[in-house]
C-alpha cells in the first residue's frame, strides 16, 4: 500500500489549466484526496484524468469562482463536510490583465483585483481559519515576480499581485504560532496560454520566436531584463516549487516568497 504524504487532503484552485493544472498533477500522487477548483468547466476533465492516473487518490472537482466570497464559503463548507479540514491548500487561480497604467479602465482594474487579490484573500483566509482550529496545515499562494518589479503594461496585474503577496505574508505571521505555514511562489515568464496570449506570434502550440526572444533577451525600451538562465519556465517548474513548500521538507519555512523566474528579477 502506498503511503500518502497528505492523508488529510489537498485543495488546488485555478486547476483547469496552466500552472494550476500542473500543481494538481504534481500533488495528486501524494494525496489521499485532492479537490480541484476552477470557474472553468474544464476542471472536471483534469480531475477525471488524474483520477485515472493515480490509483488510490480520490479526485474531485468543482466550478468555483474565487472572486465571489459566497461561492468560496460554500465550496469550503462542502469540502469540510465531505472530507474534513485539508492539510494543504494551494491558491493558483489568477487572471492576466495588461495595458498601460495611463489607460486601465475602472472595469479592468476591478476585474483584475477581484481575481488576483480578492480571490487570494478569500481562499487563504478561510483555509487558515480552518487550519488554525486543526492546529496544522500548509498554504501556498501563487503570486508573480511582477508583484515586486514594475512592469510596463502590467500595472494593474502587478499591483493586484503585490496586494495578495502582502496579505499572504501578514497572514503567515499571524498563524505561525498555531502550527500553520503560509508561503508564496512567485513565477516569472511561464509557458502557459496566459503568457502566449500576450504575444502576437504565439498560439496554442507554444510561444513564437519573437515572443521567446523578447523574454529571453529582455526589452530595454520597456526597462525589462532578460532571463539569466536562458529558458522560459514550464508549469512543472512552478509545481515542483509548490510541492517542496507544502511538504515536510519545508517544515521550518513560512512567510517565504520563492521566486521561480530563472533570475529575471535578480531575486529582488
Amino acid at each position: 500500500m502506498v503511503t500518502k504524504q497528505w492523508g488529510e487532503g489537498v485543495i488546488v484552485t485555478g486547476a483547469a489549466g496552466g500552472i494550476g493544472a500542473a500543481i494538481a498533477a504534481e500533488l495528486a500522487g501524494d494525496s489521499a484526496n485532492i479537490s480541484l477548483w476552477d470557474r472553468d468547466s474544464r476542471v472536471h476533465e483534469i480531475a477525471a484524468r488524474l483520477g485515472r492516473q493515480y490509483e488510490g487518490t480520490g479526485v474531485t472537482s468543482a466550478e468555483v469562482d474565487v472572486s465571489d466570497p459566497a461561492v468560496v464559503a460554500t465550496a469550503f463548507d462542502k469540502e469540510l463536510a465531505e472530507r474534513g479540514t485539508p492539510r494543504v491548500v494551494v491558491h493558483a487561480a489568477g487572471s492576466m490583465i495588461g495595458g498601460s497604467a495611463l489607460d486601465t479602465s475602472p472595469e479592468e482594474w476591478q476585474r483584475c483585483v477581484a481575481v488576483n487579490t480578492n480571490g487570494a484573500v478569500y481562499v487563504a483566509q478561510r483555509a487558515a481559519r480552518e487550519m488554525v482550529t486543526a492546529g496544522r496545515g500548509s498554504i501556498v499562494v501563487v503570486s508573480s515576480n511582477s508583484a515586486t518589479v514594475p512592469r510596463v503594461n502590467l500595472a494593474a496585474y502587478g499591483a493586484a499581485k503585490a496586494a495578495a503577496t502582502a496579505f499572504t505574508r501578514s497572514l503567515a505571521l499571524q498563524v505561525a504560532p498555531r502550527g500553520v505555514r503560509v508561503n508564496l511562489v512567485s513565477p516569472g515568464s511561464t509557458d502557459t496560454p496566459m503568457l502566449r496570449g500576450m504575444y502576437a506570434d504565439s498560439d496554442d502550440s507554444g510561444l513564437g520566436e519573437a515572443g521567446r526572444a523578447s523574454l529571453l533577451d529582455g526589452d530595454p525600451e520597456n526597462y525589462r531584463l532578460g532571463i539569466p538562465l536562458r529558458r522560459i519556465a514550464e508549469p512543472a517548474d512552478i509545481a515542483a516549487a509548490v510541492r517542496f513548500l507544502v511538504s515536510d521538507a519545508a517544515r521550518h519555512i513560512t512567510m517565504h516568497d520563492l521566486r521561480v523566474d530563472g533570475g529575471a528579477t535578480l531575486d529582488m
